[in-house]
């Protein structure tokens, strides 16, 4: 049995009601593969893997608080630090009823390897909690993030455990859950990233993964001999991610044809007015649906998602297993030859088999939405050093780094033979950065 069959095999007797995390460890394992068997000797007699696939250290602990009626409540928070070997753990606070140990723990190991890609010093962590913040008035959030802090704040710091947002944490819990932490410890440092501005956030965040999402897609595009300029885009979601990507998609000269909500999408054949959109959800928080009401000319279809409309390129921004073998094919077959992902995971086993045995161009969001993160990274540097820079500045930065990750990623996939597989590519290219800080820090 190989060494990496071996890893797993014991990991599935270790953790065996873990399914979220033994589906993600195996996907990563098995496309490392190549980069392992070329140095297997090495990494076994270190027990590489063996560390690479546990936490660090996991943190779990109750929050109790109280809600506006006097009825006292408890949830279950964590902070799954899981590698620390090319810099602080970094890695968002999902707060979430879905939310317990195996999501986390897979969130946190596929953190590790966007991290590395980025070329930034941040390792690989996750945390939340079981806690809903729908429904919730503010006070109750707020008294909520300062419970979940006054445990958490142990735990992290600015050289040692960086959190951000993630589902269910914005900018209104991220900016409770820092005043804690800095009534706390009476320390002003840039622990938390995601911050207002007018507290240490940085310029550009809120469009970093929609920009760099599109970054590296047209670099990706431009290394096949192609163009953005022209190009029919289907995106779905209309959150932050698919709004920006909307964006800047349309400034490179494309033409974004759809957006989406869990409810359904709208088609819209002269290119959506992202101006309509970012009224309806930013502004009156209301449904995708309503666009057609200031758009006669576009469409609306309840219960679907837009993998049926015809496009040269997807770039799916909503959630985890938007698209499945089918979905895959029928964008395939509608003549779609460029699937880049905003969201984290949007594509099911089934779909990637499709994509990957069709020979289109697909990146993984471990990659392609690896923009948020980087400039979270950003947001700490600027912290340090007590400055803030332009929106230009971070943005410059921000297309360097996507640019930067297509590279990386390229360049391992045809390293190992692998030059249309660009998930293996992915995979390997963040691990090798993280394998050999491993192996130069002993065994630790």
């Amino acid at each position: 049995m190989s060494y990496v069959d071996e890893v797993f095999e014991a990991l599935k007797v270790k953790h065996p009601t873990e399914d979220e995390f033994l589906e993600a460890a195996e996907r990563v394992l098995d496309t490392i593969r190549p980069a392992v068997e070329a140095n297997e000797e090495k990494y076994r007699k270190a027990g590489l893997l063996e560390r690479l696939v546990e936490p660090e250290r996991i943190i779990t602990f109750r929050v109790p608080w109280t809600d506006d009626k006097g009825v006292n409540h408890v949830n279950l928070g964590y902070r799954v630090q899981f590698n620390s070997a090319i810099g602080p753990y970094k890695g968002g606070l999902r707060f979430h009823p879905s939310v317990n140990q195996s999501i986390l723990k897979f969130l946190g190991f596929e953190q590790i390897f966007k991290n590395s890609l980025t070329g930034l010093p941040i390792g690989g962590g996750k945390g939340g909690a079981d806690f809903d913040p729908k429904g919730k008035s503010d006070a109750e959030v707020m008294r909520f993030c300062q419970s979940f802090m006054t445990e958490l704040y142990k735990y992290i710091g600015a050289d040692e455990d960086v959190p951000a947002g993630d589902i269910g944490v914005g900018g209104r819990e991220v900016g409770y859950l820092y005043g804690q932490y800095k009534r706390i410890t009476n320390l002003y440092e840039g622990v938390l990233t995601g911050k207002g501005l007018s507290f240490g956030g940085s310029l550009a965040r809120p469009e970093a993964t929609g920009y760099g999402l599109v970054y590296i897609t047209d670099e990706m595009v431009r290394a096949a001999g192609k163009d953005l300029k022209g190009k029919t885009v289907v995106i779905s979601g209309s959150g932050n991610v698919a709004q920006y990507a909307t964006q800047k998609a349309t400034q490179l000269g494309a033409k974004v044809v759809t957006l989406s909500d869990s409810n359904g999408y709208i088609y819209d054949p002269d290119g959506i007015k992202l101006d309509i959109v970012m009224e309806i959800k930013n502004v009156k928080r209301g449904r995708i649906r309503e666009y057609v009401d200031q758009v006669p000319s576009a469409k609306y279809f309840e219960g679907e998602r837009p993998w049926g409309v015809k496009c040269d390129i997807a770039l799916p921004c909503a959630t985890q297993n938007e698209i499945n073998g089918e979905d895959a094919k029928k964008l395939i077959d509608n003549g779609c030859w460029c699937v880049a992902e905003g969201a984290n995971m949007p594509s099911d086993a089934d779909a990637i088999d499709a994509y990957l045995k069709a020979k289109i161009l697909y990146m993984p969001g471990k990659a392609a939405n690896a923009g948020g993160v980087a400039t979270s990274a950003l947001e700490m540097s600027q912290n340090s050093e007590r400055l803030s820079w332009s929106f230009e500045e971070v943005d410059s930065k921000l297309k360097n780094i996507m640019v930067g990750i297509y590279e990386k990623v390229a360049e391992a996939a045809k390293k190992y033979s692998y030059e249309t597989d660009f998930v293996t590519g992915a995979n390997i290219a963040g691990f090798e950065k993280v394998a050999d800080a491993m192996m130069a820090q002993g065994l630790v």
